[in-house]
């Protein structure tokens, strides 16, 4: 069975690597155009690119999906099968290629938490466990019929970072399960949650700056779940001294407090602490602006608050 492996970031090189450790026939591979990044602008190649070459794998790196060169370039490899992990929205000319289709692992329990940041939302939400589910693609994003899902714990402390990683590998796992059930016919589809459950979905959007600013108004649960939803990647942050505070880590202290949220209390040497609603945030892994990525003590140690 031919395979067209279509993914940018790690968490995508996780299953492609797993694809081609388990034997399968990747014709190809299909990845963001190199992008110019860092104070050089150097070109930059994802992640995918790297193992691909790396593997000899054969890449495509279309600007446009629906551009007739690349579309005759991906025809021309005869896949039997397309994989999508943590890649763009696909045209359903290319999605509807293969005759076996084109699978998505997506970093949910579809059919909650469809859109570009579930792992984000889930830690943000609050929510227990997670999981990972692959899919048929169809014409709207995350809704195709599920073939299998793997449930993963969520601990109290766990970051978005925390939970990409477990994700990624478990994912990878599944992805290859799905794939042997695929070549063998041995799977059977369902159907997502449509119509009447609608209204009790959780949704995944994409995160913006305006979101990543910390609500210091809401309770200091939600809020403390605000930063790990949003660490190390997009990063929540703060202001302090008219700068920005990123903020990676933190612990919470639950008390009564007369303190406006947001108010900071520190000694200058080990601790900084942010009133919330019930409590505070005391912040433990920081980066301010101009500075590097830094312990609380070492940020302290430089700083007059």
């Amino acid at each position: 069975m031919k395979i067209v492996f279509m993914g940018t970031p790690d968490f995508a090189v996780a299953s492609l690597d797993a694809l081609v450790n388990a034997g399968f026939n990747v014709v190809g591979v299909v990845t963001a155009a190199d992008k110019p990044a860092g104070r050089g602008q150097k070109l930059q190649e994802s992640a995918v690119k790297q193992y691909a070459i790396a593997k000899n794998l054969k890449v495509l790196q279309p600007i446009k999906l629906k551009d007739p060169v690349f579309i005759e370039e991906l025809k021309s490899l005869q896949a039997d099968l397309q994989v999508v992990v943590a890649f763009r929205m696909l045209p359903e000319m290319v999605w509807n290629m293969p005759p076996r289709g084109t699978i998505n692992l997506h970093a949910s329990l579809l059919p909650q938490y469809r859109g570009a940041a579930p792992i984000n939302h889930a830690i943000i939400n609050g929510e227990k466990e997670s999981g990972v589910t692959t899919f048929f693609l169809k014409q709207e994003i995350d809704t195709g019929d599920i073939i299998f899902f793997e449930k993963v714990a969520i601990n109290e402390n766990d970051t978005a970072g925390d939970l990409h990683d477990q994700l990624m590998n478990v994912g990878a796992q599944l992805l290859v399960k799905t794939v042997k059930a695929i070549e063998t016919g041995n799977y059977t589809e369902q159907p997502q949650q449509q119509g009447d459950g609608e209204s009790e979905l959780k949704h995944a959007p994409k995160i913006f700056k305006e979101h990543c600013l910390i609500n210091w108004d809401q309770p200091v649960h939600a809020t403390f779940n605000q930063i790990r939803g949003l660490s190390p990647y997009p990063t929540a942050f703060t202001k302090l001294n008219d700068k920005t505070l990123k903020v990676f880590n933190a612990t919470v202290e639950e008390q009564d407090t007369k303190l406006a949220p947001g108010t900071f209390l520190s000694d200058g040497k080990t601790y900084l602490k942010f009133a919330a609603k019930g409590g505070f945030i005391k912040v433990t892994d920081v980066q301010y602006e101009g500075k590097k990525r830094m312990q609380v003590e070492e940020f302290l140690r430089g700083m007059r608050l």
